[in-house]
């Protein structure tokens, strides 16, 4: 084929294969790939599965659809975020080419879900196309990517506390309080847990609490060195969520790094397996919760956790309605639960009980009382009371590092 002359004189001289064009025209050898990384894939699923949860599956900004593969070493590092929350994890792989790409959260994990166990993975990014080469066995996917450069960083800034917590114990502060924890997006200073330290009984303690205006939930533990003095926090929900389940996965110890306004957990050592979770805080005041747990209730009774907790299921079945009260009636020796829906009918259990002051007649929200049930560790249940109208404690027994505050309901 042969151009016109004048089209000649434009045109750039033809390309050398393995050469690619610039846009002024000119020729360079191809640089090869960006980045290039070969891994188990077990390692990788377990890595994703962490990180991949803190992606919105809905959002307006495209790049925090993603998540950041950096190959660096012999390791790369996964991070995703939502602008509220940070996860990272870096995990052991072959790095033929170091280099860094974001890919699609949620497409990355189904796919590599998918692949057969045991299989190795191979993730190859090409620069110039923006897009994403994965192999595996017989199997190729190509995704597009975005630079690296637009991915959002959500540094920690200066840490002013920093101490370590064995993860069955952060495992307990968060599990025995995050139930109480609101939903109700107006009052965002009860969404979440408040995590600080206090006086009380002559020794500094860890203190973690949640509440929801009608139950609040108080847990503590001695105060781990290096926590002292650092300033009172609220860590919002979803990193509750994440800090949860990555203290089931996870074993050792944790180190929590707190300032004014960011909270940063650290799982593993700086090896491979780290994973590092970076939260804002909500800004916020939490509530004088110190105010409403009652010092005065003086009429104890004491039941065997598990009857009661079935009784009070068996009970609520009668009731349709969310909310329906359960009533106790207890008097010397004898608890009496009972519901009445005018719309299905009535129903009465009686349990054997420790109760040896005046009788009362006090109603609960039946799913309140079970949640509370749930968290107990003992056999037996310990129920503090005042009148029908006031704030019942609840704990396993006196000087429990468990304690709930239940609010009644008109029967």
């Amino acid at each position: 084929m042969r151009f016109h002359p004048r089209l000649a004189k434009v045109l750039p001289p033809r390309a050398k294969p393995g050469d690619v064009a610039l846009a002024s025209g000119s020729t360079r050898s191809s640089i090869g790939p960006q980045m290039k990384v070969t891994l188990e894939r077990a390692a990788l699923l377990k890595a994703l599965g962490h990180v991949h949860r803190v992606v919105e599956r809905r959002t307006t900004i495209p790049i925090l659809s993603n998540v950041l593969v950096r190959a660096e070493g012999q390791s790369i590092l996964l991070k995703a975020t939502d602008l509220d929350l940070e996860m990272t994890e870096r995990l052991a792989a072959d790095v033929a080419q170091k280099g860094a790409v974001t890919l699609p959260a949620h497409i990355l994990y189904d796919i590599v879900r998918k692949l057969p166990d045991g299989s190795q993975v191979t993730l190859e990014a090409d620069g110039e196309q923006g897009q994403l080469l994965l192999r595996s066995g017989r199997s190729r996917f190509q995704l597009q990517s975005l630079p690296e450069s637009d991915f959002p960083d959500l540094a920690a800034g200066d840490i002013g506390h920093s101490f370590l917590l064995p993860a069955a114990d952060l495992e307990r502060l968060i599990d025995k309080t995050q139930f109480a924890i609101s939903n109700e997006e107006t009052r965002y200073y009860l969404n979440g847990i408040f995590l600080h330290t206090i006086e009380a009984g002559g020794q500094i303690v860890l203190r973690a609490v949640a509440t929801d205006g009608h139950r609040l939930a108080r847990v503590e533990m001695p105060a781990p060195e290096g926590s002292i003095g650092m300033p009172g926090v609220i860590i919002r929900r979803k990193a509750v969520a994440e800090v949860q389940k990555l203290v089931e996965d996870l074993s050792g110890e944790v180190k929590l790094e707190i300032s004014p306004t960011k909270a940063r957990f650290t799982f593993g050592d700086a090896t491979a397996g780290q994973v590092v979770l970076t939260t804002k805080l909500i800004d916020g005041t939490f509530p004088d919760y110190v105010r409403v747990i009652p010092t005065g209730n003086d009429k104890k009774l004491v039941v065997d956790r598990d009857s009661f907790a079935q009784a009070v299921d068996r009970v609520s079945t009668i009731s349709t309605e969310r909310g329906r009260a359960v009533k106790l009636a207890v008097a010397d020796g004898k608890l009496t639960l009972s519901v009445t829906n005018p719309d299905s009918g009535s129903a009465v259990e009686e349990l054997d009980a420790d109760y040896e002051s005046t009788p009362l007649d006090i109603g609960f929200n039946a799913r309140y009382l079970l949640d509370i049930m749930g968290q107990l560790d003992g056999d037996a249940a310990l129920f503090k009371f005042a009148d029908p109208g006031s704030p019942t404690l609840v704990q396993d027994k006196e000087g429990a590092a468990a304690l709930y505050v239940l609010m009644p309901m008109r029967v």
